[in-house]
């Protein structure tokens, strides 16, 4: 599993001109799912994406969880986040997830994070979308594999 977290003041998400998903400040998460992920894999990613303190506190330091400043999350699947470019100039998609496995954790985690988060949109599981935001910093983290100590690790 892939979450690419950006930490934003606004972002949105349309499908086909429409918005489908809009946000103040808060998160978006791209979201990309592996062949091998499961649920226990989804739920250390969404402690950690809840618990990161990534926004400034009254001295400027990044001391504040997204629930500290009452943040909101736009989570948006992402398949191309398991691009694979080591051979060629196509990048490969083999180790993404199924659609089907890949849609049932994207939505495995948008309902354990409504449970935790008030303001929780997202995206079009499948579409053809387009993400505008303005990243507040900017401040980008990448949480992969490399978050998972305990569980065994996917080379």
């Amino acid at each position: 599993m892939r979450f690419l977290i950006q930490r934003v003041t606004q972002a949105e998400v349309t499908v086909a001109g429409e918005t489908v998903g809009s946000i103040g400040k808060g998160c978006l998460v791209l979201i990309g799912v592996s062949n091998t992920d499961t649920e226990k894999i989804a739920d250390h990613y969404i402690h950690k994406l809840l618990s990161l303190r990534i926004f400034e506190d009254s001295e400027g330091k990044t001391n504040l969880s997204l629930a500290d400043v009452d943040g909101q999350l736009l989570l948006v699947s992402q398949f191309t986040l398991y691009a694979s470019c080591k051979k060629g100039n196509r990048p490969g998609f083999s180790d993404a997830g199924s659609p089907e496995l890949a849609e049932k954790l994207y939505q495995y985690i948008i309902k354990e994070c409504q449970k935790r988060v008030a303001v929780v949109e997202t995206g079009v599981f499948g579409a053809e979308m387009k993400v505008s935001l303005t990243n507040d910093g900017p401040f980008t983290i990448m949480l992969d594999e490399s978050i998972l100590p305990i569980l065994p690790q996917k080379r």
